[in-house]
């Protein structure tokens, strides 16, 4: 099966877009609640996704990937208060509920859900991502997180988040225990309805899961029949040392974020040379990077776009994510002194983020708290490109080549005044160039969108298709060593 997302017929690479939401009011560009343009209030309505999905659906957009949290921000000033006055990714509802409305007035749009590997047992949500995997056709991916807020933590009932590495380990165990239910557990035609026999599913064709591990252990068969996918598309996000290993082995695309594509271009390499040193081609790891356009019909009136939209800004809701995010305090450090690594005191954190705001390029040779504020209300600090179709496409290709990257998470001022920009302005420009497909005629799988029709389930060089149904081996016991 040819790598639809490598060349389209006139040999450039392919850029894959999704649009970048979150179920909250403030998502990456906090306080533009105010702003009477902006529907971000509306999302706790179901007409919120309908209409958002049969937007992007027009635009063609590979997917909607919504992020999710499962606690408040409380680094900045050691407390939740400006988090929650703010709105910075605060209130938040769950982001599965609405995915059937959207899928139900769409054909097209895949949807990509974040969801913790540290807040369930497996079997729930294997069961959840094979449902809607079922009603969608198909058109689910799973952007696998590790989550590491102590309030996320202490809300389930734990004190403080596991450690770093191991929460990469445990996350490891996890989705090889996902592999066995959704892979491994029913055979292709198990369920095989014999109306002479009275019977809907052959019990002697679905396989029992003995798993016990270090973290998880269960004895079951997997109570839903094999979905489309029968995996969902798997994302992950993060490039700290376990977390590229991580994505190396398990993840299909992997979402980065960076100000600079040179600064970038290492982490991709990496990544890339990980997965072949695990016998994947490198190439079907695909690396989107977060992006947020704000497009006008001229550099002239996106400029302008931009000074109006600044009006809304709220500078202390850019710095309680910057601090969540990076562990560091903003408000302890004075406003033109440089900050660094070391200011990061708080153990859980996203390493990879405070890396990159600690890490100077030509864009920001020097962060300080005022370069912080000035870009943390935009975005969520990763790149801002302003101006016509042009000059945005220009950039995007730019990021394309230097960074080594095959498409964009595209983050939004407003919603869903961004993406009607980037629908109605953007992609245009991007098919004129070449670099941007046409719907396809027939409904295809979130898989298939990437990799090429025919290709629903995973790929043979990755680690998921060890446990099919026909190779399946059960594996020992996970023994205590001394």
């Amino acid at each position: 099966m040819g790598d639809v997302s490598s060349d389209l017929d006139n040999g450039k690479r392919q850029i894959l877009l999704n649009a970048f939401d979150m179920s909250t009011v403030g998502h990456l560009s906090p306080g533009q609640w105010k702003n009477p343009k902006d529907k971000s209030a509306a999302k706790r309505r179901l007409d919120y996704w309908i209409e958002l999905a049969k937007l992007l659906e027009r635009g063609g957009i590979n997917a909607l990937f919504l992020a999710d949290t499962y606690g408040g921000y409380d680094t900045y000033e050691g407390k939740v208060d400006e988090c929650i006055r703010r709105a910075a990714q605060w209130p938040v509802t769950d982001p599965t509920i609405p995915i059937s409305a959207m899928a139900a007035v769409t054909k097209n749009l895949a949807f990509g859900i974040t969801s913790s590997t540290s807040f369930e047992p497996p079997f729930l949500l294997a069961k959840r991502f094979s449902t809607l995997d079922h009603l969608t056709n198909g058109r689910i991916g799973w952007n696998i997180v590790t989550s590491w807020k102590k309030s996320a933590f202490k809300a389930i009932g734990l004190d403080s988040p596991i450690e770093h590495d191991e929460r990469y380990l445990q996350a490891d165990e996890y989705l090889r225990v996902l592999y066995k239910l959704w892979e491994g557990s029913w055979a292709p035609d198990a369920l095989s309805p014999d109306p002479a026999t009275d019977s809907y599913v052959d019990p002697d064709k679905i396989r029992q899961i003995n798993h016990k591990g270090k973290y998880f252990s269960l004895n079951t068969r997997h109570i839903v029949d094999p979905s489309p996918q029968r995996t969902p598309f798997l994302f992950q996000a993060g490039t700290s040392p376990a977390g590229s290993a991580f994505a190396a082995t398990h993840a299909e695309a992997i979402f980065v974020s960076s100000h600079s594509p040179k600064l970038l271009r290492p982490k991709v390499d990496k990544i890339r040379n990980l997965a072949a040193e695990r016998g994947r081609d490198p190439r079907s790891i695909k690396v989107f990077a977060t992006f947020t356009p704000i497009v006008g019909a001229t550099d002239e009136e996106a400029r302008a776009k931009y000074e109006e939209l600044k009006q809304y800004a709220s500078v202390v809701g850019g710095l309680v994510l910057f601090s969540g995010w990076t562990g560091i305090d903003i408000s302890k450090i004075p406003i033109d002194q440089e900050i660094t690594a070391a200011d990061s005191l708080e153990a859980n954190r996203i390493t990879s983020i405070l890396d990159a705001f600690t890490t100077t390029s030509k864009e920001v040779p020097k962060w300080t708290p005022r370069v912080v504020a000035e870009k943390a209300a935009f975005g969520g600090l990763g790149p801002v490109g302003i101006g016509s179709p042009a000059t945005v496409a220009d950039e995007m290709e730019h990021w394309i080549h230097e960074a080594d990257i095959d498409g964009f998470n595209l983050g939004y001022v407003t919603t869903p005044g961004t993406f009607e920009e980037v629908v109605d302005l953007l992609i245009p420009e991007l098919r004129r160039r070449g670099l941007y497909p046409e719907p396809p005629e027939e409904q295809l799988t979130a898989r298939e969108k990437v990799y090429g029709q025919g290709q629903k389930e995973l790929r043979n060089d990755h680690p998921g298709s060890q446990y099919k149904y026909d190779v399946y081996q059960e594996e020992d016991p996970y023994v205590e060593v001394e």
